[in-house]
């Protein structure tokens, strides 16, 4: 019985390899299970069918943006439980109101420390081992 703790599902949803490697290597070090699409298009699709704990979501991607991919997974009932970290290179204020306003649960600016996103990774994914409060 050594799955009595489920590892948690992860989506990355990013279309620049460099950064994308970055996130798998985190990801894997703190042994959560996850896959990657690299465009938009591919994204909600991938979401329904998979239903994971996070999707991490790059704002600016090919085909569909991270913004309308947000907003669909919020009007969809049937995955009110899947958290969402968007992910942007223009880290304005404007930017996270947006984000935050369509219904994600965190935002992060590119480039990101790779703490900073283990850090809000785990906020979302186990509530009181970040210092959720």
């Amino acid at each position: 019985m050594e799955e009595a703790k489920l590892r948690h599902r992860v989506l990355i949803v990013e279309d620049e390899d460099n950064i994308a490697l970055a996130l798998d290597y985190v990801l894997t070090r703190e042994g959560y299970d996850h896959e990657r699409v690299a465009n938009g298009a591919e994204a909600l699709p991938k979401i329904r069918d998979t239903s994971p704990d996070l999707v991490l979501l790059d704002v600016m991607l090919p085909e569909v943006s991270g913004y309308e991919i947000c907003q669909n997974v919020r009007m969809d009932p049937g995955l009110k439980d899947v958290k969402i970290l968007m992910m942007t290179a223009r880290g304005s204020a404007m930017e996270r109101r947006k984000g935050m306003a369509l219904g994600a649960d965190g935002f992060i600016a590119k480039p990101f420390e790779l703490k900073e996103l283990r850090d809000e990774v785990r906020r979302l994914l186990e509530p009181g081992a970040g210092g959720d409060a």
